[in-house]
C-alpha cells in the first residue's frame, strides 16, 4: 500500500491505483489499511483550520432554502383529495413543486382581490 503523506494537517493518499476494498483484503493488509484508526485521542492533533477549509466550512453549514422576500413559513392547510391530486399533476406537467404552484395560484387571487394604491 502507498504510503500518505501530511499536507496542511490533512492526509493525503499518492496518486496511484485504488486501494484494494476491504473485503478482498488479508488480515494483515486489513490490520495495515486501517491503523490510523487505532490512536486514541485523533482529534488533539488536529491543526486550526486553513482559510479555504474555514470558507468550506461555512459554505457548508447554511442550512435551509435561501430567502425569497420576507423568507418563508411553513402553514397547515386541509385541502380536498382531488383537488390536491389535481394540483400534484399539473405541478408534475409544470417541473414546479407543489408549493410553488399554491403560491402562485394564491398571488393571482391576492392581486385581484386587494386594490392597489
Amino acid at each position: 500500500m502507498k504510503k500518505s503523506r501530511t499536507t496542511n494537517g490533512r492526509k493525503t493518499r499518492r496518486k496511484g491505483p485504488p486501494p484494494k476494498p476491504y473485503w478482498e483484503m488479508t488480515t494483515a493488509e486489513l490490520r495495515e489499511a486501517t491503523k490510523e484508526f487505532d490512536r486514541e485521542f485523533i482529534g488533539e492533533s488536529f491543526g486550526p483550520p486553513t482559510p479555504e477549509q474555514q470558507a468550506r466550512f461555512e459554505r457548508a453549514r447554511k442550512r435551509g432554502r435561501p430567502c425569497k422576500g420576507l423568507g418563508a413559513k411553513t402553514i397547515s392547510v386541509t385541502i380536498e383529495k382531488r383537488l390536491l391530486a389535481q394540483t400534484d399533476r399539473l405541478a408534475k406537467k409544470l417541473h414546479v413543486p407543489r408549493a410553488v404552484l399554491i403560491a402562485r395560484g394564491l398571488r393571482a387571487v391576492v392581486s385581484e382581490e386587494v386594490p392597489v394604491g
